[in-house]
């Protein structure tokens, strides 16, 4: 696939101009705690898992582009003043599957994973394009299932796409990646063991410690703003049921956040308040479609770990997911199912911290 380095610019009339409205009236819930969200990707099949430049001022997530079946990486710019659509530039390689973009402390790196060194991508690409093909003639609509591609590896790269840096080089998959707010050390998880875990190790790649070892899935780790804790997921109780734990920065004291027939995922650090956020869903009647939301808890990690009560945040019909707050924690961006075409896109709203923290006490 030629590599171009941007994708179309969307300008200013063109959004105003859409069918779908760039911003939508939340719920009464939702009204809340959150403004009204405003939708700041378009222009790819779809796009999601997004998270905030240490200024604010730039966005990273991940979209499928048209014509390919799978996820690259993209940079933007962001205005919180003015949120929309607005040109994106490919960071990745436009080949193989890439995920889980996060910007360096310093703002002039990103980190990612990607497969794009899969001696046999030719093949991959060809049997997921037929795969897409088939499922498109016959109007299958397959449940989301994340791959755990085998040849997938760490890299860092410049913001243009240029300078790209390996990190990893292990056999199978090494994926869902971030940094230290000090940028000293990168978390990850690795299935090196046999099964996916979370590892430790040094910007540089050096250095590398495991973390957990639970059988199970263990992934989606995040360090705290204070880098003594680390939040995840893991479906070690029941497979596929994920749910929310805590555990501090050497592996040790973890805590179970959530319980129950549920599925819970995402998790995400408030930068400034003492507050957790992530993605649920209510799995407890098999007959019912369950609507994954946006909840959040205040935590108290003095002695130890505590969460409190969890409050909901969205009630929207359609997926809200992956959560992340901007650097000063005043706005909430995810990923969100709400135009009309139901394609998955970020969307940002500004949250109200005194409405929230008023609930939470």
């Amino acid at each position: 696939m030629e590599r171009t380095s941007s994708m179309p610019i969307l300008t200013l009339a063109a959004v105003l101009t859409v069918l779908v409205p760039a911003v939508v009236a939340g719920s009464e819930l939702e009204r809340r705690f959150l403004s009204a969200p405003a939708q700041v990707t378009e222009g790819l099949e779809k796009a999601g898992e997004g998270y905030f430049s240490p200024d604010g001022r730039r966005i990273a997530y991940q979209g499928v582009p048209r014509g390919y079946p799978f996820y690259q990486i993209y940079v933007q710019p962001f205005d919180a003043a003015a949120a929309r659509p607005t040109s994106a530039v490919r960071v990745s390689t436009g080949r193989g599957r890439t995920t889980c973009a996060f910007f360096h402390p310093d703002g002039r790196r990103l980190l990612f994973a990607s497969s794009h060194l899969d001696p046999a991508i030719d093949s991959t690409e060809a049997a997921a394009r037929t795969q897409a093909e088939d499922d498109r003639r016959s109007g299958r609509r397959r449940r989301y299932q994340w791959d755990f591609d085998p040849q997938m590896e760490l890299f860092t790269a410049n913001l243009d796409g240029t300078g790209i840096t390996r990190l990893t080089e292990s056999p199978g998959y090494d994926a869902e990646c971030s940094y230290s707010a000090d940028g000293s050390r990168i978390l990850f998880v690795s299935d090196r063991d046999g099964d996916p875990d979370i590892y430790v190790m040094d910007a540089d790649g050096r250095n590398v410690r495991q973390l957990t070892n639970a059988p199970g899935y263990d992934g989606g780790p995040f360090f705290s703003p204070d880098g003594r804790w680390i939040a995840y997921r893991t479906d070690r109780l029941a497979k596929d049921m994920l749910q929310i734990h805590v555990m501090r920065a050497d592996g040790s004291g973890d805590v179970a956040i959530t319980s129950g027939n549920g599925v819970h995922w995402a998790p995400y650090w408030h930068p400034t308040k003492p507050w957790l956020i992530w993605t649920g869903a209510d799995h407890s009647d098999p007959t019912a479609r369950p609507n994954y939301d946006l909840w959040i808890a205040s935590y108290d990690a003095n002695d130890g770990f505590r969460a409190g009560v969890p409050l909901r945040l969205t009630d929207h019909e359609g997926a809200d997911v992956l959560p992340s707050f901007s650097p000063d924690g005043t706005l909430l961006m995810w990923t969100a199912s709400r135009s009309a075409d139901r394609a998955s896109q970020l969307w940002v709203s500004k949250l109200d911290l005194e409405a929230v923290g008023k609930e939470l006490k």
